[in-house]
């Protein structure tokens, strides 16, 4: 998160500051890389470890919970210590983890690595932006935030392709370590480019972190979390109801910390005043929806075709092409065409498009024949929920950050982020729990079915949220509209 004051310093340009910039994009792809890549390891996985679709549903799930619960606490930390200090130990800290993963030698041991890890995401990724602030201003900021885009969209894209492609490759006989270990090389790196070229500024010591705040969070998160993994084996008894139910509690006495918070004069994590602006709030909700159903039937396709159709890893990577390439497309109609000149109702075609290829997606699974299988028999309804996708996630944030003034950008670019992640590792519980449940019977096809039923009703719900989203976003030329809100968005396209 950025201090609202950086972008106006008049400070002589840093002489490595286009270093700066490439080592940003590295710690944000090795994030995208973390994010996705495993989903094509996970039969591998599973096969090695001999764990469970529950063991699973950790591994990958439970990155994207820490990364989300710790954000916000990892933005003010950088804004308490200092960005390049922060940047460096969770860039550090982010590689050890990669490492630990990839040595671990039991599913208890990988969850364990891998919760870790998205806390040293949370503690990264938030610096980014206040470092490319504190380093590039004007045009040279508009320049970086437009690279921004379609550099981690290759990211997004790269990650399962790179995961099959190691896995299948069975380097050294690692398997699915090795998608840990390409993190290595690139971490080794950036950490040694940023220690020499990336300047440091002091924090601000005055800054007060609300450290009992951000134990609600990840406790509340972990209470909604825990039982949706672990409700389908367990036969959903009566300790999962209550948890889910207490960390709706947990998550009101958040809030109604971070008000007292800002009542008494201190610093919240989290603005109350954000909270209280209607299109923001909805907003959360809408994002919450959206890459719930969005990450959790990414999951579903990947497991489908290496446990249903047999699929190499290499095959089940290249299986997801349709899917980023109608993404893609998608993005580029909406941010090209759409976006600006049909407002919100471009939120209302995504979805829309996405619930006609999840039909057609649907009929194509009920028609297969399972002897002579290829992804072109499904590649239509991938392809099209891709386009209604993508056309979603190029306007979505802008819309939601047009509720926020220029000092709430950063506070809320972070509870946003947040807020992804933690949609995301609901969409891994949910729809993960649905495949398997049907998978583990034999019926793999009625499992992916079933999921494209919850993706349906997600997608339904966040339809109507929709409705309550301004009719514009900012134009073009309002004061409000910052360089900030177009790297957020650039960010949350490219995963």
């Amino acid at each position: 998160m950025g201090d609202p004051s950086a972008a106006g310093e008049t400070t002589a340009p840093h002489r490595w500051r286009w270093l700066i910039l490439v080592v940003m994009l590295v710690a944000e792809i090795m994030d995208l890389l973390d994010a996705s890549i495993v989903n094509v390891a996970g039969p591998d996985l599973e096969r090695s470890l001999s764990t469970g679709s529950v063991g699973l549903q950790w591994v990958i799930g439970g990155y994207a919970l820490t990364l989300g619960a710790g954000l916000v606490l990892g933005g003010r930390l950088g804004d308490r210590y200092g960005r390049r200090r922060m940047f460096l130990l969770g860039l550090a800290a982010f590689t050890v983890c990669s490492l630990l993963c990839a040595l671990a030698p039991g599913t208890g041991w990988l969850i364990a690595f891998r919760l870790l890890q998205g806390s040293a995401g949370a503690l990264l990724l938030p610096q980014g932006l206040g470092l490319l602030r504190e380093n590039f201003s004007g045009p040279e900021l508009a320049r970086v935030f437009g690279i921004f885009g379609p550099v981690l969209g290759l990211g997004g894209i790269v990650g399962p392709v790179l995961g099959g492609f190691l896995v299948e490759g069975d380097f050294f006989g690692l398997g699915w370590r090795s998608v840990f270990l390409v993190n290595l090389p690139l971490g080794l790196a950036a950490l040694i480019t940023a220690a020499k070229f990336v300047p440091g500024r002091p924090g601000g010591r005055a800054v007060r972190i609300d450290l009992a705040g951000a134990a609600l969070v990840a406790v509340s998160c972990a209470l909604l979390v825990l039982p949706l993994n672990q409700g389908q084996e367990d036969g959903w008894p009566l300790w999962t109801w209550l948890s889910m139910a207490a960390s709706v509690f947990g998550f009101a006495l958040f809030a109604l910390r971070q008000r007292s918070e800002a009542a008494a004069g201190r610093e919240p994590l989290v603005a109350p005043a954000l909270l209280r602006r209607p299109a923001f709030a909805v907003g959360l909700g809408g994002i919450a929806l959206f890459f719930a159903g969005l990450v959790g039937t990414q999951l579903v396709l990947t497991l489908y075709l290496q446990i249903g159709r047999h699929f190499t890893a290499g095959d089940a990577g290249l299986g997801n092409l349709p899917l980023a390439v109608g993404t893609a497309i998608g993005g580029a109609v909406s941010g090209a065409f759409l976006a600006d000149r049909i407002g919100r109702k471009v939120l209302q075609t995504g979805p829309l498009v996405q619930l006609a290829g999840a039909a057609l997606l649907w009929y194509e699974l009920g028609g297969l024949d399972s002897a002579s299988f290829s992804v072109r028999d499904i590649a239509p309804g991938v392809a099209v929920c891709g386009i209604g996708a993508g056309m979603v996630i190029a306007a979505l944030f802008s819309f939601v950050l047009a509720a926020v003034d220029d000092d709430e950008i950063g506070s809320a670019s972070g509870v946003l982020s947040a807020v992804q992640s933690l949609g995301g590792a609901l969409g891994v519980a949910v729809c993960g729990s649905v495949f398997f449940s049907r998978a583990e019977s034999g019926d793999v096809t009625g499992g992916f079915r079933h999921a494209l039923v919850v993706q349906a009703c997600l997608l339904a719900v966040f339809l109507a949220v929709t409705f309550l989203l301004p009719r514009k976003g900012r134009p073009e030329g309002d004061p409000h509209t910052t360089a900030d809100e177009g790297a957020a968005t650039a960010r949350r396209a490219a995963a």
